[in-house]
């Protein structure tokens, strides 16, 4: 009888080291950092407590690249829903025939398909000086080395390639949405604008709360895209606080405060994962 308790925690065994050492003992580890003082640099480091969180928050660095982060990540929250209702309705409509539909679908999850790298390259290539975008517009503008440019093409270029996962999770779910709904309302003489707010946005609420507190987790901790187009500059204009904690750690060698970054950072997107999971629990 023990045997058969044991055994189906057995087969999970292999998974349960593989989550503890990627993603707990990794954990563990920045927390510890972040309460003591020249970790790595020095062999010996001592304990310090809050002394390493105290000074990132009285940094103006960081709440300068903490309210880049919120501006990344809400306009690109907010142009993610609009995009991917938008595309996500014209998929779904009648006004492509079967055969069209399935050759814009594709074309429309291209962007969804790239790496981030790939992404930034591609976009740092069309941006600059003599990039395709300024010889179609006969402009000379280096957009990412721009102080006034360079956040708005950073924000630009992450709606472009993640629109995509809004369309095709919203477009599943209006498929999952009965033709039924909108007969009824057609019969009561509702018009197309009604029928969206009446029946379409309620169905698609779940979703799109979902998809929203996702996001705004994932935009928050949003490094690989800045950094490779801008690297947070120029001056700091498009400094997220993933780049901020990345420049602390390997670039000035703080690798305690950019551990207390990390762990500030980590606090802010839990109490969302929070919200998330009980979001979740609810619908179950």
């Amino acid at each position: 009888m023990k045997r058969r308790k044991i055994t189906p925690y057995l087969y999970l065994l292999p998974i349960i080291l593989i989550f503890c050492v990627l993603l707990v003992y990794p954990i563990y580890q920045v927390i510890s950092f972040s309460v003591k003082d020249n970790v790595i640099v020095n062999p010996t480091p001592h304990f310090v407590g809050f002394q390493n969180f105290s000074k990132i928050i009285q940094s103006g660095e960081f709440w300068r690249a903490l309210g880049n982060s919120l501006e990344f990540s809400i306009v690109s929250l907010f142009f993610h829903i609009i995009l991917g209702i938008a595309f996500a309705l014209m998929l779904n409509s009648d006004l492509l025939n079967s055969r069209f539909r399935g050759v814009v679908r594709a074309l429309f999850i291209v962007p969804w398909t790239f790496t981030v790298s790939i992404v930034a390259i591609l976009w740092r290539l069309m941006l600059n000086n003599s990039g395709i975008i300024n010889t179609i517009f006969g402009l000379s503008i280096d957009w990412f080395g721009s102080r006034e440019l360079a956040a708005k093409a950073v924000i630009f270029v992450n709606i472009w390639c993640s629109y995509p996962f809004y369309m095709i999770s919203i477009l599943a779910a209006l498929q999952g949405i009965s033709h039924v709904y909108y007969e009824a309302a057609s019969i009561d003489g509702a018009n197309s604008i009604q029928k969206f707010f009446k029946i379409t946005v309620p169905h698609l609420k779940p979703v799109l709360i979902s998809l929203m507190l996702l996001d705004f987790v994932w935009s928050m901790q949003q490094l690989s895209l800045t950094y490779i187009t801008t690297g947070g500059g120029p001056i700091g204009s498009s400094e997220t606080v993933g780049t901020y904690t990345y420049n602390l750690a390997f670039k000035t060698y703080q690798f305690s405060a950019a551990s207390a970054s990390a762990v500030i950072m980590m606090m802010l997107c839990l109490v969302i994962a929070i919200f998330y999971v009980r979001r979740q629990t609810s619908l179950d």
